[in-house]
């Protein structure tokens, strides 16, 4: 070790610590070399000073002077994180220091969350290295958490930004790390743990032509590493490359596997893998390729991407877990099975690849596939765990439905298995078999399931895929949801399928229940109890494949009162039925009138509102072409109170029909007003009344609607009038007007000035003397009947002649009131 080693962080700190009325007071000393960075992820709140006047929400010390810090909050450990940061750099030959933990628990800083950052630096095209010793490190996600609670995170500064090249844990694998020019190595604690004590070397390391370099010891025996790129689980940095560099034991091989791969969309060049190992070519191989095993020795994998296309959204860019299992050329397995702890599962164990090493015997035969239904002697020899698949089955039926169990089955994903196989159980399948026109009924005990769709994916520890015997699948389901039964009116296959990084025994050991009971009337029944505003998807059977012919579903969706169900229907698929229709109907429980119908040619409404528990039905038809299928989505939501809803809308309809009508009401009066407004009428003797004001001059025959009439009443036909001079009297002396009794118009009479009638009364007629002289008044006709009658057919006589018809008459009299 150098002797400019730092022996960091060793904090000569003299501590006084004292708390009043909310406020915190410490004195601390940084150690030389050492800098302080205490910062607060709150921009406004609780703050640190180092005098009057000198506070913020964050601090640097560096040095090693003594400083007294207060904290102007009750709590500051809630709002502050520490960082200390010491600098390593090193130059052709050597470093000026290597990493060492180091704490004292008397510090006041224990009480916070503390990160410890060494900061490295090399020579331009040189890689730091650091040593992580014989216990090595242990590559995690960057969302888990160590057990010793100190986790550890190396980083590369590159020109194009900081690259996260993983996450650890102590005691693994990793042996080494190089990383080029630049980076950081750190480790956090949370508030109250200990530092524990370590050391890891730093030297300067090779020319590498990647950003970092990971070096992973495979122990002896079979061994499997998981390994994790840079960044994840977001994209490997674009255009860029990283080096592993695995030492395999002797006699021992290796494979290599990409699990969860996800592809780049590229500009240029292509996502590849390169092979290199002493005394071969190397080999480049594409990512989605099988990988060739490793058998002579220790070898490097250089992951490589290409130049990106990240311009279009959504883009993911590479992404992939690592996996390198290893294992001794002839490594000889022994294993007993005993069926009795198997829970009545039918244990098969199938080799994947056949060029492969592995070899399994059963009863000292060598096979292929094995098949395990009593106590038997096995051996695997050279067997990985991707060598082979491991897998259970079991039929549960009966013919009566009085043989049936009267009590639910279980159905375990964890039975004891034995831990000398060479990879876990992967699947468990059930064949149940129900009685002639019986149910099959699944239920979960440890809570109700939800279907995996497209918008509510399965990412849960195991999978379940019900089909029926035809192959035809019902639908795949996960925990977590809110489907309570399901319920199939045919034989059923259910399919458990494990995934093992996230399977635990706990989380397998109770997945399902079953019984075999009495028959239904449609084919598939879902009971489901939504929850209030978490919408829920509902796939019909088949879906996206489509419904079965003549087949039916009916889903039982129960919620509590004062709540109303929101349905929407997507992906909605119809097709042309050659026999019968199909339907889609809604009805509420313990109603007979339905809510919604609708069969395939008709328009599906974009959302339906029921306001208690319903059944949802559907039914396909014979298909022509096409197929049925559709996603039911459905909200709960608290229901609105209809009552109050229906009274407000009647009172708003009522006052906007009153208002409509008095508007339509007073423009009626006033139009009335305008017409009954004071007129006088000048008498013309020669038949013409010339009303003064607005109305102008009279027109002419041509140009008025004298003879046009709204209404005749029989008393105003007068066809007697038109007859010749005195045979009818029009033309005789009079000394006295003789008022018309019959009926009047609205109008009000207009009164000449120069009758001698003084104080004449507007509304009614008086009797008026006229000389001898002078021919009868012609009585006041609105505007529109101040000409003569005499061409209009109603007052003519059938007697009348051609001439009699003739409109020079001369003067005439009107019966009183006009029209």
């Amino acid at each position: 070790m150098s002797s400019s080693t730092a022996t960091f962080p060793i904090l000569l700190l003299t501590v006084f610590v004292f708390s009043v009325s909310g406020v915190q007071n410490l004195n601390v000393t940084p150690d030389r070399g050492t800098t302080f960075n205490i910062g607060s992820t709150q921009v406004k709140g609780c703050q640190v000073c180092t005098g009057p006047g000198k506070c913020s929400t964050s601090l640097m010390l560096s040095g090693n002077s003594r400083v007294s810090l207060e904290f102007k909050c009750a709590r500051p450990q809630d709002v502050f994180s520490v960082e200390i940061v010491q600098n390593i750099e090193c130059t052709t030959r050597s470093c000026s220091g290597n990493i060492i933990q180091a704490d004292y628990g008397s510090l006041p800083l224990l009480g916070f969350n503390r990160k410890f950052t060494w900061n490295l630096k090399s020579p331009s095209f040189k890689a730091f290295k650091i040593d992580f010793n014989d216990a090595g490190l242990r590559q995690i996600n960057s969302s888990e958490r160590c057990l010793d609670k100190h986790s550890y995170t190396l980083q590369a500064y590159q020109t194009t930004g900081n690259v996260t090249v993983g996450k650890y844990c102590r005691t693994g694998p990793i042996h080494s790390a190089q990383i080029l020019n630049e980076g950081s190595f750190s480790l956090e604690v949370p508030a109250g743990q200990k530092l524990q004590s370590g050391h890891f070397d730093v030297s300067v390391g090779e020319e590498i032509k990647s950003f970092a370099k990971m070096t992973v010891m495979l122990p002896k025996g079979t061994s499997t590493a998981e390994l994790l790129p840079p960044n994840y689980p977001d994209s490997f940095p674009d255009d860029d490359l990283m080096e592993w560099y695995f030492q395999v034991p002797d006699k021992h091989k290796a494979s290599v596997q990409f699990l969860n791969l996800v592809q780049p969309r590229c500009l240029k060049k292509e996502a590849a893998v390169e092979y290199h190992s002493r005394g071969r070519v190397a080999l480049v191989m594409r990512l989605s390729d099988p990988q060739p095993e490793q058998n002579q020795g220790d070898f490097s994998l250089t992951l490589r991407n290409c130049e990106m296309d990240r311009r279009r959204a959504g883009s993911p860019g590479l992404i992939l877990n690592l996996r390198v299992s290893s294992s001794s050329k002839s490594s000889l397995v022994s294993c007993k099975v005993d069926v009795r702890r198997m829970e009545g599962l039918i244990l098969h164990i199938e080799k994947l690849r056949l060029t492969s090493d592995c070899k399994m015997k059963f009863n000292s035969v060598l096979k292929e596939n094995i098949t395990i239904t009593s106590n038997s002697d096995l051996s695997f020899q050279d067997c990985l765990p991707e060598d082979v698949k491991v897998s259970a089955t079991r039929v549960i039926e009966c013919n009566k439905l009085e043989d049936c169990p009267k009590t639910p089955v279980r159905l375990p994903c964890s039975p004891t298995m034995p831990s000398c196989l060479p990879a876990p159980l992967s699947r468990v399948t059930w064949t149940l078999r129900p009685p002639k026109h019986g149910t099959v009924e699944l239920t979960s005990p440890t809570g109700p399931l939800r279907q995996s769709l497209p918008g509510q994916p399965c990412n849960d520890s195991f999978i379940i895929e019900a089909v029926e015997d035809d192959g035809s699948i019902i639908g795949h389901f996960c925990p977590q949801g809110t489907i309570q039964k399901i319920q199939i009116h045919t034989n059923v296959t259910v399919t458990v399928t494990i995934f093992e990084k996230k399977a635990t025994k706990t989380s397998l050991k109770h997945v399902l229940e079953a019984r075999l009971k009495e028959e239904i009337f449609e084919r598939y029944i879902f009971t489901v109890s939504p929850k209030r505003d978490a919408p829920v998807l509902l796939a019909s059977p088949g879906w996206p494949v489509g419904m079965k012919t003549d087949s039916t579903v009916s889903w039982i969706v129960s919620f509590p009162t004062k709540m109303e169900a929101h349905l929407m229907f997507a992906n909605l698929s119809q097709p042309k039925c050659e026999k019968g229709h199909t339907n889609i109907r809604v009805q509420r429980v313990g109603r007979k009138e339905e809510e919604y119908s609708r069969i395939e040619y008709e328009e599906a409404e974009e959302e339906i509102t029921v306001s208690q528990s319903f059944y949802l039905n559907m039914s396909n038809c014979k298909p022509e072409r096409g197929h049925f299928s559709v996603i039911t989505m459905i909200t709960l939501q608290k229901s609105q109170n209809l009552l109050l809803t229906i009274i407000l809308s009647v009172v708003a309809a009522l006052l906007v029909i009153f208002v409509i009508v008095l508007v339509a009401v007073c423009v009626v009066i006033r139009k009335k007003k305008k017409r009954l407004n004071h007129q006088v009428s000048i008498y013309n003797p020669n038949g013409t009344s010339i009303l003064p004001g607005n109305n102008g001059f009279p027109k002419t025959r041509e140009d008025n609607e004298s003879h046009v009439y709204d209404t005749i009443e029989d008393t105003l036909v007068y066809t007697h009038l038109l007859r010749k001079g005195r045979e009818i009297g029009v033309y005789g002396e009079f000394d006295t007007y003789r008022p018309f009794t019959g009926h009047t118009d609205l109008q009000k009479p207009l009164v000449l000035k120069d009758t001698g009638v003084e104080d004449a009364q507007v509304g009614t007629y008086q009797p008026v003397s006229f000389p001898s002289q002078q021919a009868p008044p012609l009585p006041v006709r609105p505007p529109s009947h101040v000409s003569p009658m005499v061409d209009n057919e109603i007052y003519q006589t059938e007697e009348q002649s051609e001439d009699e018809r003739s409109p020079n008459l001369g003067p005439r009299l009107e019966p009183e009131g006009g029209n």
